[in-house]
């Protein structure tokens, strides 16, 4: 039955893990995996949703299934989180959110409600992008295509072609946008640019589908929702994907949500229905205890402070390694090149490498990230900062 099936080749993260595994030099450096790390290398537990725990612990009462919807209380709690609580969209009921297994597992349930509604669209998705968004979107049978985002020479948004890239959408189409911390490059629209792509999305009618994996990672909470808002403001309709993993720290518990914003609020209860009638055809419902840990810490105001300032803690962190990336980096001769990187947001960015230049800090000093040079700030600290700077400065020449 499977014989003609043949090995694909291997996930160029999961390769650059067992890699860097196999590394015996004790000082070698992962800056290829996507998850935050402390000074010490660790991807820690948080206090805050260590006391939710414990609070679960003692009151939980069963462990029957939640249903399609997820959890309601962490839905209207995380519907909250990203538009505010007093934004119109929510008092105007126009917007449904249902709680999915992350923040893939909403961008894969949008998929399949952009195919129901609108079958024949395209989605727009920026180059570059997150890897998986291709498959996630792809698989589901949409028409992906590309607009420019970042211009990898001049280490910056290429603003004016992206515009002009999205003059050719459509109002069948969908347009992909990374609200905050843009995954791989690091480079996120100012707000100024936010509010030209939404009078855009209004002249030509496409719809946004915002992607929010890492919502206070880069200048706060609701900072860092400015461009989700003002779509929800501004335009009549919306598909929003957000992620628990990042500023949760809750990556194996696979905590996300989907949201859609509706025309009128009199729609909502049919695109309620056939997302949950999406969820039944997939995995039938999201677990329990990730999004039960959120809710607990979202409506508890000590908790949600706590975690605000936990999640404060982890943005600095991140700001503290870039400014030291240009710093060392500078001192050790690279004159400037890597002086981008203080002003990105988010725990990526593009080093600008070539392939051989990637595989050389691998074999020769033990410096890992993916071949387009994209590499995770948190994985650097005060032990291993100029040491990686050094090598950098030596392999660029």
């Amino acid at each position: 039955m499977f014989d003609s099936l043949k090995a694909l080749p291997a996930d160029p993260i999961l390769g650059l893990i067992a890699a860097c595994k196999d590394d015996p030099n004790p000082e070698k450096i992962d800056l290829g995996v996507g998850v935050f790390r402390t000074s010490d290398g660790l991807t820690p537990v948080l206090e805050s949703v260590k006391e939710a725990e414990q609070w679960l612990l003692q009151n939980e009462e069963t462990k029957a299934y939640i249903g399609p919807a997820g959890n309601p209380g962490f839905n209207q709690q995380m519907l909250e989180l990203c538009l505010g609580k007093d934004h119109s969209a929510i008092r105007d009921k126009r917007c449904v959110m249902l709680q999915t297994p992350g923040g893939c597992g909403a961008l894969r349930v949008g998929a399949e409600l952009i195919l129901r509604s609108k079958p024949g669209s395209r989605i727009w998705v920026s180059d570059p992008t997150w890897a998986n968004h291709i498959p996630l979107l792809g698989d589901a049978g949409i028409e992906i295509v590309t607009y420019p985002y970042y211009d990898s020479q001049n280490h910056e948004i290429a603003f004016d072609q992206m515009m002009a890239a999205l003059e050719n959408a459509n109002a069948d189409d969908f347009v992909l946008l990374h609200a905050c911390c843009h995954n791989p490059c690091g480079a996120d629209l100012s707000r100024s640019q936010w509010q030209s792509l939404v009078a855009l999305a209004e002249k030509r009618g496409f719809t946004p589908f915002v992607d929010m994996a890492y919502q206070g990672f880069a200048n706060g909470v609701d900072e860092d929702a400015y461009g989700l808002r003002l779509i929800a403001e501004s335009l009549p309709e919306m598909l929003f994907a957000v992620s628990c993993s990042k500023n949760f720290g809750l990556y194996r518990e696979r905590v996300g949500a989907v949201g859609v914003l509706a025309k009128q609020a009199e729609q909502v209860p049919a695109i309620a229905s056939h997302v949950m009638s999406i969820v039944r055809g997939i995995y039938s419902m999201p677990p329990s205890h990730g999004a039960a840990i959120v809710e607990h810490v979202l409506a508890n105001d000590l908790l949600r402070s706590a975690w605000e300032s936990e999640l404060k803690v982890m943005r600095d962190r991140i700001r503290e390694m870039r400014t030291a990336v240009v710093q060392r980096s500078n001192q050790a001769g690279a004159g400037g090149r890597f002086d981008f990187i203080a002003h990105e947001q988010g725990m990526f960015s593009f080093l600008g490498l070539s392939v051989e230049q990637v595989d050389k800090l691998a074999a020769e000093h033990s410096i890992y990230m993916v071949n387009s040079s994209r590499i995770n700030i948190a994985g650097l600290n005060q032990g291993n900062i100029s040491r990686f700077c050094e090598a950098l400065t030596v392999v660029v020449g």
